[in-house]
């Protein structure tokens, strides 16, 4: 017998466990290809336009890219209250009033498939898609997703530029209230120390060395009249008379009114009396007659009566001008004195008020520059409520599916039926292999290492035949009839097979 007529043989001996397998793929596949529910699906491809406005005339304040403003209207999408809300409108599941929130959103994602495809230079597309049992369903639920969607990017983009307007609003008030409390504590600072401040230290200088010249040239005089009462005294002890009264010891308004008077009298050669240069002089000596005649009669009495009425006039002339260059030295040295402290007092000051203004430049540069940013974003925020910022825009709307499809009937039947032939065959190989047991002359050599002479094989009666016939042709009818019948009772009583193999597939986590 030939290798091939004798596999064959195998085979046939086999042939009614071959027959099983394959019959219980095959009818399950059959059925599952026919009881399968018929699945529309629905697409829609989205596009993320650019702004309408180009960004160097008005910039928008949402700066978010493309790829990731997809990614977030995909998960605000797929929320549960979204996903309950569509469902209950279009009654999604078959028996929806029946499964629980979580079994209706897990649905809804599972028939819910999203891709998005972005790149450099490259448009940003979403394409979504939805499954269900019907075309309208399915068209429906993707044109409430495309109104969502559209609702969602609108309400995110205006969100975010309104909280960017408010925000740099809040910033603006913030730093100008901040700005105005820094512009009365350095006002109130300078009103505190208006004469110590650094603005007026170079005048206050000049003004402190003239004070001080001024306050030589009257020690001097004081000095120098001191000195000359003193001589008097001492010519008066000496020889007893007394020198006229020297020109020196003349108040300087009468020294101003004698020069006045030598003036008038060398003018009036040259003018006439009615000449105003000698009116002038005239009025200016009287002037200056009423002040020498209240100032006789206010000098104090000489304290020191020497019996000479002439000595004594001029030592009260005297004491008279010490008096007055004292009281002038004390107004001087008053002056000086506190023109002094404030020079003092101005370095801490001007520490102090370059801290004041340093801050106070900080705010005003801080306040700078919110105000520009609050123009930009009030730019980003009218650019957002007009829309014309960047957008999602609809290049394929949703269409209702006038065919179903999912699933293919035919793949799933043919696919079946060839698995169900392949896995009968590897049973009739598995069991070959296991079977050890002595069937041709091959067998005794390769086993016993004996050659035979000769081998006889077994001729059948024709009776034998005919029986062996009838009893194989009964177990194929019955293979036949009972494994289709059994394949369908399991369907019909116990478990669909769809549902069967469904809950497989969930478990190999493979979809078709």
């Amino acid at each position: 017998m030939g290798p091939v007529r004798y596999y064959f043989s195998i085979f046939l001996r086999r042939f009614p466990y071959f027959l099983i397998v394959a019959l219980i793929v095959s009818v399950a596949s059959f059925i599952v290809a026919r009881s399968l529910p018929a699945t529309y699906v629905s697409t829609m491809r989205l596009i993320v336009e650019s702004p309408q406005i180009p960004g160097n005339l008005a910039a928008s304040t949402v700066t978010t890219p493309a790829a990731e403003q997809l990614q977030i209207i995909e998960q605000r999408l797929l929320t549960r209250p979204i996903l309950l809300e569509i469902a209950r409108e279009f009654q999604v599941l078959p028996d929806q009033d029946e499964a629980s929130p979580d079994q209706v959103v897990k649905a809804m994602r599972k028939n819910t498939s999203i891709w998005i495809s972005s790149g450099l230079n490259q448009a940003n597309l979403m394409t979504i898609s939805f499954e269900a049992r019907t075309g309208p369903i399915a068209a429906g639920v993707l044109n409430a997703y495309l109104t969502e969607i559209q609702k969602l990017d609108v309400s995110y983009r205006k969100e975010r530029a309104t909280d960017t307007l408010a925000f740099f609003q809040l910033e603006v008030d913030r730093l100008s209230n901040e700005l105005s409390r820094r512009s009365a504590r350095i006002l109130e600072f300078k009103n505190d120390n208006s004469d110590a401040l650094p603005d007026s230290l170079q005048f206050r200088l000049a003004q402190q060395g003239a004070l001080q010249t001024n306050l030589e040239q009257t020690d001097q005089q004081i000095f120098s009249l001191k000195s000359q009462r003193e001589n008097l005294m001492n010519i008066f002890s000496s020889t007893g008379q007394v020198v006229g009264p020297p020109q020196q010891n003349q108040t300087p308004a009468q020294q101003q009114l004698s020069q006045l008077q030598s003036q008038l009298d060398n003018q009036l050669v040259v003018y006439s009396e009615n000449s105003p240069q000698i009116k002038l002089l005239r009025a200016r000596i009287e002037k200056l007659e009423k002040v020498v005649a209240a100032e006789q009669a206010n000098a104090p009495a000489p304290s020191n009566q020497t019996g000479n009425s002439s000595l004594d006039l001029q030592l009260a002339q005297i004491d008279s001008q010490i008096a007055a260059l004292e009281d002038q030295r004390r107004v001087l040295q008053d002056r000086l004195d506190a023109l002094t402290l404030t020079i003092d007092q101005t370095p801490a000051n001007a520490i102090t008020l370059a801290e004041l203004q340093r801050e106070h430049d900080n705010i005003q540069n801080q306040y700078n520059v919110a105000i520009s940013r609050l123009a930009d974003a009030s730019t980003g925020e009218r650019i957002e409520v007009t829309s014309q910022g960047q957008r999602i825009s609809v290049i394929e709307h949703p269409s209702t599916p006038s065919e179903p499809a999912k699933p293919n009937r035919l793949m799933i039947a043919g696919g079946g039926a060839a698995f169900g032939i392949a896995l009968g065959l590897g049973l009739v190989v598995l069991l070959e292999i296991l079977n050890r047991s002595v069937r041709r002359p091959e067998d005794l050599i390769s086993k016993l290492d004996v050659w035979p002479i000769a081998t006889i094989p077994y001729a059948p009666s024709r009776g034998e035949v005919l029986m062996q016939r009838a009893v194989w042709g009964g177990i194929i009818l019955a293979i036949l009839i009972g494994v289709p019948a059994g394949v369908w009772a399991v369907h019909t009583y116990y478990l669909p097979l769809d549902l069967i193999t469904e809950r497989v597939m969930d478990k190999l986590e493979t979809y078709w």
